[in-house]
């Protein structure tokens, strides 16, 4: 129904275009005292397809809002969002109870074929009864592909949602079902919404599952480590026109330092690098929920939705003392502009050139601490980016590193002349420069997780 009606929109909009384009030109035809040219139709034309995008835009988005969530279709759109920060199978189970069938009415089984196992069943009679499960192995096995299906009254499968009785989903052996005798009121686009929010729920409660297997199981604090590597970037994108290297060093195996550069597109680039509260398992799986969380979101030039979605994800751990502080910039090199946001860190900084030399412009805090307090609305910072440029960004353990005497190294001016003079080389270069400094301000004694990232702008690796 949705498709339909935005395709009827988008064919109505076309039309009413041609009409005004029609009854204009013949009115301008008409008068006397003006000459018609095709460049006067050429420029009524454009008017005219920018007042149909825009209509069509707005007229698509209501529609989908009154179809999706305002009508019996929302039960579904609600469902999805509590599922959207469901990290573990509890969290499911409550959003299946309070939507699916507090709301709803509607009866689910949750199995894993691959283990032969119930992991969920309402406790309604259909859902719970040994012979509902006898005959969804026979009809739907263990190897059924992934996708989403619809079953009729005696959970035969059926290709329509108007005959149907139910749905379910299937995904890596795992199916979900849904009895619901009011499956053909749903429109069918919401379908392909849920699939997706259902692998991605999986992934979180994998990745949840399988760091707490490791920090219960073994001793082995180094093989939690190498998990917690395993979600940072092995190796820097090749991207055009930037040239990228990262540094990270946690002061024990695991760390609550994280980062990654992920492109969007080859003009686009999202990077992030943030530091989670205290040390141990506690930040380690918080740093792992966080990457994931970034990793698996579809829409990555929404910062104001990451750091939302991160902000969700981790309050949903209830640890009470647990945040980060983080930053996030979408770099565009096509329009030479970072747009970001700085949840409280250590001021990254913009490093420029000038006839002094390099000269530094910090990009200050405009977001609080993520995951403990209420989230503010957000917004974005934007600055202009000139070839040459280096943007760095480091976790706290690079300014806070501490000599004998107790003095900083980001409060003296050795760190900022290094800042200026080595920005010129290569982005590895730049960040070695400072990672010898630190240890050379230090005498060695390093006391916290020192993560940096560097990004020149205008040069390729």
């Amino acid at each position: 129904m949705l498709k339909q009606k935005q395709a009827l929109i988008t064919v109505l909009s076309f039309i009413i275009a041609c009409i005004l384009f029609t009854l204009i030109t013949f009115s301008l035809t008409e008068n006397a005292g003006f000459v018609f040219s095709w460049v006067t139709a050429f420029i009524i034309l454009c008017i005219l397809f920018i007042i149909r995008y825009h209509l069509n835009r707005f007229l698509s988005k209501r529609v989908e809002q009154k179809i999706l969530y305002e009508g019996d279709t929302g039960l579904l759109a609600r469902f999805i969002e509590r599922l959207r920060f469901s990290y573990t199978l509890d969290d499911f189970i409550k959003s299946v109870c309070d939507v699916c069938e507090d709301e709803g009415g509607i009866s689910v089984l949750y199995v894993d074929k691959a283990d032969s196992r119930v992991l969920y069943s309402s406790p309604s009679h259909i859902a719970s009864q040994e012979e509902t499960l006898q005959k969804l192995n026979l009809n739907f096995n263990a190897d059924w592909k992934d996708g989403w299906y619809f079953f009729e009254r005696n959970l035969g499968l059926v290709s329509e949602t108007s005959g149907a009785h139910g749905f379910f989903l299937v995904s890596e052996k795992r199916h979900v079902y849904f009895f619901c005798r009011y499956t053909r009121l749903f429109d069918e686009v919401i379908f392909e919404k849920l699939f997706d929010e259902f692998k991605r729920f999986q992934l979180c409660e994998k990745t949840i599952t399988k760091m707490s297997e490791i920090s219960s199981l073994s001793k082995e604090w180094a093989l939690l480590a190498d998990t917690q590597k395993s979600f940072l970037p092995k190796t820097m994108p090749k991207i055009p026109k930037l040239d990228i290297a990262a540094y990270y060093r946690p002061l024990v195996n695991v760390s609550g330092d994280y980062y990654t550069v992920l492109p969007i597109s080859p003009e686009k680039t999202l990077v992030m690098l943030g530091d989670v509260s205290g040390k141990g398992l506690a930040a380690a799986l918080i740093m792992g929920l966080v990457m994931n969380t970034v990793k698996i979101l579809k829409d990555k030039e929404n910062l104001r939705g990451i750091i939302t979605s991160v902000d969700k994800a981790i309050k949903s751990m209830n640890l009470d003392d647990k945040y980060t502080v983080m930053f996030i910039g979408l770099i565009d090199t096509k329009k030479m502009t970072v747009k970001y946001i700085n949840a409280s860190m250590s001021d990254p900084v913009i490093i420029s050139r000038s006839l002094e030399g390099g000269r530094l412009r910090y990009l200050k805090s405009n977001a609080s601490l993520v995951g403990i307090i209420a989230m503010e609305d957000v917004e974005p910072a934007e600055q202009k980016l000139y070839t040459g440029d280096v943007l760095l960004i480091a976790s706290d353990g690079v300014s806070e590193t501490m000599n004998e005497t107790g003095i900083e190294l980001g409060e003296t001016e050795q760190y900022e002349r290094l800042l200026k003079k080595s920005f010129v080389k290569s982005a590895r270069s730049f960040i070695n420069d400072i990672s010898d400094l630190i240890f050379a301000y230090s005498g060695g004694q390093i006391r916290d997780d020192i993560t940096m990232l560097a990004l020149k702008v205008g040069e390729s690796v």
